[in-house]
């Protein structure tokens, strides 16, 4: 690399970028984070980097402290390069790009797909020219491009691509944590006197030097900029600053005293080039020009080193803009955006003209404010939610009239709730209430309000207040009631047993006093009158109206979208519910793909841990376990609350103690904070789970009792099979007993082979002679014909348990080496190993386990592997996994080689409990 002038000291910093740089050349992508206060050396690093990688094609983009709300902006200056490429996109990704970056009219898109778009389009240009992105400040990246830059960052491996980013110190950029960081420090004191000289002529006091070497901390700009408006006489020997103000703030007033010695031309011109964030040269020369400003304005400030007119604006520092706005005045202020605005074309960008303009006025204008409700419009439908909600909230403020200021407001709350501000949400919602609302708009109040409670903590306080919501639409909108209703209904049922007032009984009952759906009624309707009707004249009563919504669901909900998005995991607990293994493994299949498809990944991860756990019932573990860890590495993205049951009930099914105790620790505690009860009554059932599979019965039966104690939808009826078997083991016939008759009430209603399979071999536990086995043979036929594998291995293996009791030690092996067999190729070793030792005490010697391929590929290698198996492109498997096909390729190769084996079609060839 070339030599940067003015680097001193940053040997390590720069044999990193340098690094790189060989890394992006070499074809080894590589993602660096610079971190520092403000002045250390960042964006000089960044010149340098820029200045060496020569052979790579080098894109620039810089946060804007103006331009945080405007969704994708900071995106936009690295991709819009290279948007030619975006045929070479599979379809979604390439329309959601034109969405975002406003070259399509197509409905808004999923921040995610966006991603893997900007993941695909990098990828392309890295494969005809290595590719260096480069950002600074990127604490002032919109959010929308900081979390799509996080998103391609974390999935680049194999591309002749990189990036770097500069970010200042503390941050507010999460998105950037976990990245690979370089954090600079001050220079030694060495290099601070040499730079410190250098910038001041003439002799400088010892003394003084030492002073202002340690209070700058060897941060560069500080060295140049503190001592600048001391007077020579202090310089000599009479600096002695005692201020306490953080470093930012001191280097900050250095240049406001030099911005005191402009002319009063140049600082105006200076603060039209700070409330611009986009740098447009050309803009900026239209503004002064409606000013009464030329170009002879710019010199002084140029001359001062404070800004650069080349192309385009760019300040020194991002403190020298911060310090011209700051000290500007509010007339001042309104000044320029005012000029900003008459010199944005409307038709080329009507929303930051409309920006320009809200800021230009603090006095109620309802031109401007429907002019931000338009700028608003087009920035959702291009998925900037967040930016929406700004222009939104800027409306409502400038409305004059007080009800379309309650209806802006409200609108607008819904907006911040929707991006991710809830604090933001509340403070709106309270000014929406203090305006005329009308009385559909106040219910609708009531319910976002009860709605970003839900959101913020699913658990005792969301009932009430859903509830409460449903009950005032009631009368004037009916369609709105019934979802209400049906939302306090899930709200209650995942609250569970941590409801301190109104739990899923009480709003059952107040849901059959609904308004009537309308005909044809929606699935939703058909939802709620079935799940009232489960908590108002229990189980048995709702089995049928359950049954018709699980069909109605599946036919109505198939076509469409956002009913399926919005209500899949209902549904898939009632069916779980109702044992319908059938229904259970469909609904789950259909919502991931309707998931994947819309890019909903903030639905998918739970569809994926319903997924999991089909895969895992049917005795695939391998496959569960991949779909657990694509939820983990999506929730990470995406910055969610982990959905992490699928990967405790792995654990549990697999007998892995220290994992399951670890998950339900962690679970147990983060349910209780949340006031999440359903979550207790789930942890219960895999504890039951872990502790059965290794026989210590006292322990699987507390928590079996713990999970029976309160009717959790989706949980009750599996845990009352885990308390069956740990009571009888325990000798506690008369528990076990009272849980058989819990348990058959529920299995004789639903009728299907999985319950009454398992309601067979938990009766076959509590009986003797002809009788037990007569049910343990039914419950292998039934299970034999349902998908729930797992449970078919449970019932050979207590058979086989009950033969060997019985001295009939030649049958007992039949039946123990098939439970044996099942659970070991799924890998539910705990379980394998209880019907090992059974097998040892008939006399049998149970085979030795093979390696296989699960103990030699990772997770994501054998999701690639089994994906490949299928059929899937690299493409496709890149669009699925988030990762880049070409990311894709270089996986498979390690595959190949681990496996001894050279092309996809061999995959298809391997046994499929291999991968």
């Amino acid at each position: 690399m070339v030599t940067t002038p003015g680097l001193r000291d940053r040997h390590s910093e720069r044999d990193a970028l340098d690094r790189l740089v060989t890394n992006v050349r070499s074809g080894r992508s590589q993602v660096l984070v610079l971190r520092g206060e403000a002045g250390v050396g960042k964006s000089v690093l960044l010149d340098y980097l820029a200045r060496g990688a020569s052979g790579c094609r080098v894109a620039r983009a810089a946060g804007h402290e103006y331009e945080t709300e405007l969704a994708y902006a900071g995106l936009h200056q690295l991709c819009a390069p290279l948007l030619d490429l975006r045929d070479r996109l599979p379809g979604p990704q390439r329309d959601a790009l034109e969405a975002a970056f406003g070259l399509s009219a197509a409905p808004a898109p999923d921040r995610f797909v966006v991603g893997l778009g900007v993941l695909g389009l990098l990828a392309a240009a890295a494969e005809d020219e290595p590719l260096l992105w480069v950002i600074d400040d990127a604490q002032w990246l919109d959010r929308a491009s900081a979390l799509t830059l996080a998103f391609v960052g974390r999935r680049l491996l194999a591309e002749s691509a990189g990036m770097v980013f500069a970010v200042r110190e503390p941050s507010n950029v999460p998105e950037l944590d976990g990245l690979a960081e370089v954090v600079l420090g001050g220079l030694g004191d060495t290099d601070a006197r040499e730079l410190l000289d250098s910038a001041l002529p003439g002799r400088l006091d010892e003394l003084v030097r030492d002073r202002i070497v340690a209070e700058s901390r060897g941060n560069p700009l500080a060295l140049l900029e503190l001592p600048r408006g001391l007077t020579p006489t202090e310089l000599a020997g009479g600096f002695a600053v005692r201020d306490a103000t953080p470093l930012a703030g001191r280097i900050e007033q250095s240049f406001r005293r030099r911005l005191d010695g402009l002319p009063a031309e140049t600082r105006r011109l200076l603060l039209v080039a700070a409330a611009e964030p986009v740098g447009d040269i050309s803009l900026l020369w239209r503004a002064a020009e409606r000013l009464g400003l030329d170009a002879g304005s710019a010199a002084p400030a140029q001359s001062a080193g404070l800004v650069e007119l080349r192309g385009r604006v760019r300040f020194r520092h991002p403190l020298v803009r911060s310090a011209i706005y700051g000290t500007s005045t509010l007339p001042e202020r309104e000044r320029a955006h005012r000029a900003l605005a008459e010199a944005t074309d409307p038709a080329v960008d009507p929303d930051r003209r409309a920006w320009h303009r809200a800021h230009a006025t603090t006095v109620p204008d309802e031109d401007i404010a429907a002019e931000l409700e338009l700028s608003a419009g087009r920035a959702a439908h291009r998925g900037g939610v967040a930016a929406a909600a700004a222009f939104l909230e800027r409306a409502a403020e400038l409305t004059p009239d007080p009800a379309a200021r309650g209806r802006r407001a409200l609108v607008a709350a819904r907006a911040k709730f929707e991006s991710g501000a809830p604090d933001a949400a509340h403070k709106l919602l309270a000014i929406a209430g203090l305006c005329p609302l009308t009385d559909v708009q106040r219910a609708q109040l009531t319910r976002l309000h009860a709605q970003i409670v839900y959101g913020l903590r699913r658990g005792s306080d969301a009932p009430p207040l859903l509830l409460a919501a449903a009950k005032q639409l009631a009368p004037l909108d009916g369609e709105s009631a019934r979802e209400a209703y049906l939302e306090a209904l899930e709200a209650a049922i995942f609250a569970g047993r941590l409801n301190e007032r109104i739990g899923p009984s009480e709003v059952a009952a107040a849901a059959r006093n609904a308004p009537p759906a309308r005909q044809p009624s929606r699935v939703i309707d058909r939802l709620l009158d079935g799940l009232a009707t489960r908590y108002t004249r229990g189980y048995v009563a709702a089995v049928a109206p359950l049954q018709e919504v699980l069909a109605a669901f599946e036919r109505d909900a198939g076509g469409d979208q956002h009913d399926m998005l919005r209500w899949f995991s209902l549904p898939w607990l009632v069916a779980g519910d109702l044992w319908d293994d059938e229904t259970w493994h469909r609904l789950a299949t259909r919502a991931v793909r309707v998931a994947r498809d819309a890019g909903a990944l903030i639905a998918l991860p739970l569809a994926l841990g319903h997924r999991a756990a089909v895969h895992l019932h049917a005795g695939e573990f391998a496959e569960a376990s991949s779909l657990a860890e694509e939820n983990q590495a999506i929730t990470a993205a995406t910055g969610n609350a982990p959905v992490r049951y699928a990967e405790l009930l792995l654990a549990a099914w697999r007998g892995v103690e220290p994992a399951a105790r670890e998950l339900m620790d962690w679970g147990l505690q983060n349910a209780v904070g949340r006031g999440e009860g359903r979550g207790i009554g789930g942890y219960g059932y895999a504890s039951a789970i872990l502790y059965n599979g290794l026989g210590h019965y006292d322990v699987a039966l507390a928590g079996a009792r713990s999970a029976c104690e309160y009717d959790d939808l989706g949980v009750t009826g599996f845990a009352l099979v885990e308390l069956v078997e740990a009571a009888s083991r325990c000798g506690a016939h008369e528990e076990a007993a009272a849980a058989l008759r819990r348990l058959e009430e529920r299995t004789s209603a639903a009728g299907t082979e999985w319950a009454l399979g398992v309601h067979a071999w938990s009766a076959a536990l509590l009986l003797e002679g002809e009788a037990a086995e007569s049910r343990y043979r039914e419950a292998i036929e039934r299970l034999a014909r349902s998908r729930v594998a797992v449970h078919l291995a449970r019932a050979h293996l207590v058979y086989g348990e009950w033969l060997r009791r019985e001295n009939r030690r030649v049958d007992a092996r039949e039946h123990l080496g098939t439970a044996y067999d099942m659970f070991h190729r799924a890998g539910a070793e705990a379980f394998a190993e209880r019907a090992r030792r059974e097998l040892v005490s008939t006399g049998a010697t149970a085979r030795r386990r093979t390696v296989d391929t699960r103990d030699l590929l990772t997770p994501q290698e054998g999701q690639i592997a089994r994906l490949a198996r299928d059929g899937l492109s690299n493409p496709e498997i890149g669009a699925q996994l988030f990762i880049s096909p070409r990311t894709v390729q270089y996986h498979l190769g390690k595959i190949f080689a681990k496996l001894e084996i050279t092309s996809r079609a061999q995959l298809g060839r391997l046994p499929q409990s291999r991968l």
